[in-house]
């Protein structure tokens, strides 16, 4: 049998703990048996979540014996991951253990050094974060997995799903796997990857800047076909002046924020109304409905359909 620890550090995400304790646990092969055995291991017998304190049955001498090693995230204030905790993961890399994080477990996993020049992913909003203190880290913030082999990461709550399934398609198949998904309620396979949750707010602008009003104005007429020639003269500047001090102020270039506030109404329109797509690209401002399907594939990862049919609201 297959032996999955899960390992519970201080301020352990419930979710990210439950999940593969819960996907892994209800597996059943053709024949009825369980393929996995799952414990909860941690360098103490009991730890703290926000909300509640868990007993841990298994220290971390139960991760040798393991097969799959997996990492919840851990909530802020977490503070650096115990370092016997760190030499337990590392020993289970040189056997060969399979080990995976969930959400921004990938931070303790990144600490042990090795995710050093693999790929690996996040929860989109910690990504940057994540990229920053571990340089070496090739860090991919738009899929909701990333399969290296023998250390696999996911992306943030329900990637954690995704990837357990994944796992257990690659031990046992599809039809096992299918069984499981089908058990949690989820697909197999999901459409786009995680720039489709990703909020593509604007960049700030400070209070009280002359781009205030041309932004508020750009925001009114989206639907426009808007040159920079008229923004900068609705900035009271020329184009190399308006070009220079939208880039000092928003950190992108005009056309840049347009584009974008263009994917952010469009979303918007997806998820609160009912129009037809080739509404939707002329009133974001998009010149064709295939210009339109082309951008917001690039930007959120997904189709416009697909995307309506994740979150647009019931009633709408």
């Amino acid at each position: 049998m297959h032996t999955v620890a899960i390992l519970a550090l201080d301020r352990v995400v419930p979710f990210d703990l439950a999940t593969p304790i819960e996907v892994f646990g209800r597996t059943r092969l053709p024949d009825g048996r369980r393929p996995y055995r799952v414990r909860v291991c941690g360098p103490a017998p009991e730890v703290e979540t926000e909300t509640f304190a868990l007993r841990v049955p298994y220290g971390l001498d139960a991760l040798a014996g393991a097969d799959t090693v997996i990492v919840p995230g851990c909530s802020e204030p977490a503070g650096p991951p115990p370092p016997e905790a760190l030499d337990a993961l590392r020993d289970a890399a040189v056997r060969g253990t399979r080990l995976a994080s969930i959400c921004v477990g990938a931070f303790t996993l990144a600490a042990t050094g090795l995710l050093d020049g693999l790929r690996a992913t996040t929860h989109w909003a910690a990504a940057p974060e994540l990229a920053r203190r571990f340089p070496l880290v090739d860090v991919r913030p738009d899929v909701l997995y990333v399969d290296n082999g023998q250390v696999l990461t996911s992306a943030g709550a329900a990637a954690g799903l995704d990837l357990c399934l994944h796992m257990i398609r690659r031990d046992h198949g599809s039809a096992v796997a299918a069984d499981a998904a089908r058990l949690s309620v989820m697909p197999l396979e999901r459409e786009g990857g995680q720039a489709q949750f990703v909020v593509h707010e604007h960049p700030p602008v400070p209070g009280g800047s002359l781009l205030e009003p041309v932004l508020a104005w750009i925001e009114d007429n989206l639907g426009r076909d808007l040159t920079l020639r008229e923004m900068a003269v609705r900035g009271g500047m020329s184009e190399r002046t308006f070009s220079r001090r939208f880039r000092q102020q928003t950190g992108t270039t005009p056309l840049q924020w347009l584009l974008r506030a263009r994917v952010r109404r469009a979303q918007y329109l997806l998820e609160n109304s009912g129009h037809s797509i080739e509404r939707i690209a002329a009133q974001a401002g998009f010149g064709s409905p295939t210009a339109f399907r082309e951008r917001f594939k690039r930007v959120v990862g997904t189709t416009p359909q697909a995307y309506r049919s994740a979150f647009r609201g019931g009633s709408a």
